[in-house]
């Protein structure tokens, strides 16, 4: 079997979800997970599909083929085991500005943590009238590394950019 993981973007509409899976289940292969979005009328995703070693191909050109979506298949690294890992998680809450994304994740990168996942969003202050952004990040954390080596610098860059940061591990 070959995993490979699927970058899907396109307009947003119906049925577009049940047409990958409809070519990704007809090549022999299994859906395995998944991230799925609708951001601002487009249709965004990256799925990771299992398929036979000799239908990869099939499935690819399948995928290429549908209408109105762009598709990008790669395959998973056989080193993408998924071997156990140490996590951090951190909330981010604060009042929306530019730079808050390139601040937060430059401080994980400086420290080698890699980010499994992360959402954000920027919504309406319920008070004051302005507009709140709020992020939810997962890192991994490498071996031997000191979470609070890693939380003091994150402490200090929300001071800085003043947002609040709750880290978890």
């Amino acid at each position: 079997m070959t995993t490979l993981v699927l970058t899907l973007v396109g307009d947003d509409r119906a049925g577009i979800v049940a047409a990958v899976a409809t070519i990704v289940d007809a090549a022999g292969g299994n859906w395995e997970s998944s991230q799925l979005a609708e951001l601002a009328g487009a249709f965004a995703g990256i799925v990771e599909v299992s398929v036979p070693d000799e239908r990869a191909d099939e499935l690819r050109e399948a995928l290429s083929g549908m209408d109105g979506l762009v598709t990008v298949t790669t395959v998973a690294a056989a080193s993408a085991a998924h071997a156990p890992a140490r996590h951090i998680a951190l909330q981010v809450l604060g009042n929306d500005r530019p730079g808050i994304v390139r601040e937060i994740t430059a401080a994980l990168s400086t420290h080698g943590l890699s980010i499994d996942r992360m959402t954000t969003e920027v919504r309406d202050a319920a008070m004051s009238g302005g507009r709140l952004f709020e992020a939810s990040i997962e890192a991994r954390v490498p071996a031997g590394l000191n979470v609070e080596d890693v939380r003091g610098e994150l402490e200090r860059v929300a001071a800085e950019i003043q947002v609040d940061l709750a880290v978890s591990d």
